[in-house]
């Protein structure tokens, strides 16, 4: 099992970031346009806790479908798995991200996950994950500016 952590300062409130995580089905709403990986639509399975997005990015074979796992609103907290047919050689996927509030008014989302990957996919998988990451960072920034 790999663990990865990262962190992102974002100029935002903690919960107008809150509310963009907490509508699970809607990363469109925050993602950023004309990124590398671009969504082209989302479907949705259920709702609330148990729901899965299937994201299905341009030029994907497939959806990368995402388990909403966790939703902790007392403590700014959630955990999505990865399941389904998943991308990048990975096996298991799961993250937990948090939101805490900064003196400056803005907030930091810390991200640790943990994956596994199969035999001699390690990189591939840490390096399209840290770039998923880099994204949703970069469409958070988005939305704070």
């Amino acid at each position: 099992m790999v663990n990865l952590h990262s962190h992102h300062d974002i100029s935002a409130p903690r919960d107008t970031i809150w509310g963009l995580l907490m509508d699970f089905g809607n990363i469109q709403a925050w993602w950023p346009a004309n990124a590398p990986i671009d969504i082209e639509r989302v479907e949705l399975e259920g709702s609330g806790v148990g729901m899965i997005r299937h994201i299905y990015n341009v030029g994907f074979e497939g959806a990368v479908s995402e388990r909403l796992d966790s939703l902790d609103q007392e403590n700014y907290t959630l955990q999505l798995s990865i399941v389904g047919a998943r991308p990048a050689g990975l096996l298991h996927y799961q993250a937990t991200g948090k939101l805490t509030e900064l003196d400056n008014g803005g907030c930091r989302l810390t991200y640790d996950s943990e994956f596994l990957a199969e035999e001699g996919r390690e990189d591939e998988a840490k390096a399209f994950l840290l770039g998923a990451y880099e994204l949703m960072y970069l469409g958070f920034d988005g939305v704070a500016a």
